[in-house]
């Protein structure tokens, strides 16, 4: 991850009264390696040293700073990924039977989000 990254999530995080911790910045980390919007349960199965407890305290500290943006889905929880400042414009396709979730890059005077089948769950195949 680049330093220009830390440095501006550390003024973020400042800004809002925050500090960036050890903790927060493994899962700035792992958010910043993920190839698309990682739920809970996913950060927890990829790290062993992120508690439950503290991934919710610090993801809810992420995104009040704008370090971080929670990904609305029809699952019963959400996803995160890095904001949009710090990662670029850009949208999802999100299966609304699996889950499954893609980037798709689009024109960058708006915001869109998609839900419905991917096309494996279309065909029946999941």
């Amino acid at each position: 991850m680049s330093t220009d990254l830390d440095t501006t999530v550390e003024t973020r995080l400042r800004d809002a009264g925050q500090r960036y911790t050890a903790q927060r910045r493994d899962l700035l980390h792992l958010l910043a390696d993920a190839a698309s919007p990682v739920s809970i349960p996913q950060i927890l199965s990829d790290s062993d040293e992120l508690k439950q407890s503290s991934v919710y305290r610090n993801l809810a500290a992420l995104e009040h700073a704008g370090v971080v943006r929670r990904v609305p889905t029809d699952e019963e929880y959400g996803r995160y990924e890095l904001a949009e400042e710090l990662i670029g414009h850009h949208h999802h396709l999100v299966c609304s039977n699996c889950g499954a979730m893609r980037d798709v890059e689009v024109p960058v005077e708006h915001r869109l989000d998609l839900v419905g089948l991917c096309g494996e769950c279309a065909r029946g195949r999941l």
